[in-house]
């Protein structure tokens, strides 16, 4: 771990204090680094998921002798470094071929990672379509039960979104959406093994359909990959609700009758009295008028009035 030493400077000061927890928290950036031993296929592929995070992250083309597993002093030393609170490792071995390590940090150590084998590569180069922008935000589509169902599996989608998430904004422009990620769960093999993961990007076409909403056509655009869960590291319970605790000031205070869903939209709740059905005012019409009503019951009466006779 770095040293904390107390700055000599107010420059110093500042970029310290930017460095401490916040309540709005800055963009996350990610290190891109390479193992030991790598391979063509792992080298193509960090580069190309490094274009997709640019330019929230930072690339290391030199070997790096890190072992996540086994130690991971020297990834922490990195990241505090470099101030990246997310990281991606690719390397290469007899044992675990074309290999990449994804992870994220908290309080700068390793909160949980997992390690992804690409069984399948075809780098974006390859394919003969419009690039996004750099940073241009990713749209995401799961497609799978076992997202929601196996821990390895959501771990791994919420790496995902997590690495790719960019900056808090509130809205965007329908033209400022240009690429699709879509992350698909193949069936699971009758060893027991994890299954494929189908990893795909897409760029987005808007063609004209003669109404407001125009008609959206996806090409696919690379890169593609076919990745397969391998070892996983996660945090314990009581770690990650630290890690996933929200600050006091934006905590949303407690109304009473008033609730939200999860898209956000509020609800309230409306308590009323005893309703007196007489005393409601309803469609002003003669014919439902209390006098009027009256004066016609007392005729009816009158009329049916037996007089005696002498």
């Amino acid at each position: 771990m770095l040293r904390s030493a107390k700055p000599k400077t107010a420059r110093g000061k500042r970029a310290q204090e930017r460095r401490q927890p916040q309540v709005i928290e800055n963009v996350k950036r990610a290190m891109v680094l390479r193992g030991a031993t790598t391979s063509e296929t792992v080298n193509t592929a960090l580069q190309d998921l490094y274009a997709l995070k640019k330019p929230d992250a930072v690339y290391f083309s030199k070997k790096n002798e890190i072992l996540p597993f086994e130690d991971d002093t020297k990834l922490e030393f990195l990241t505090q470094r470099n101030d990246t609170s997310l990281f991606l490792l690719g390397t290469h071995s007899k044992k675990r071929p074309h290999n990449l390590v994804m992870g994220r940090m908290f309080d700068f150590h390793i909160l949980d990672m997992l390690e992804l084998g690409i069984e399948y590569a075809i780098p974006a180069y390859v394919f003969d379509s419009v690039k996004c922008a750099v940073g241009s935000r990713p749209l995401f589509l799961f497609q799978g039960d076992v997202f929601d169902q196996r821990e390895d599996y959501s771990k791994f989608k919420s790496l995902l979104i997590d690495f790719f998430h960019g900056e808090e904004i509130h809205g965007i422009d329908l033209k400022g959406i240009q690429h699709l990620i879509s992350v698909t769960a193949g069936p699971f093999p009758d060893d027991g093994q994890p299954g494929l993961i189908f990893f795909r990007v897409f760029a987005l076409q808007f063609k004209k359909s003669g109404t407001r909403t125009p008609r959206v056509e996806l090409q696919e655009m690379g890169p593609a990959f076919d990745f397969r869960i391998r070892r996983t590291r996660f945090a314990d319970h009581s770690i990650w609700k630290e890690a996933t605790r929200v600050p006091k000031e934006l905590q949303l205070k407690k109304t009473k009758n008033v609730s939200r869903d999860g898209l956000g939209d509020t609800y309230g709740r409306i308590h009323l009295g005893d309703q007196k059905l007489d005393d409601i005012q309803t469609r002003k019409m003669k014919a439902l008028k209390r006098i009027r009503r009256e004066k016609m019951m007392g005729n009816m009466i009158d009329d049916s009035t037996v007089v005696g006779l002498d």
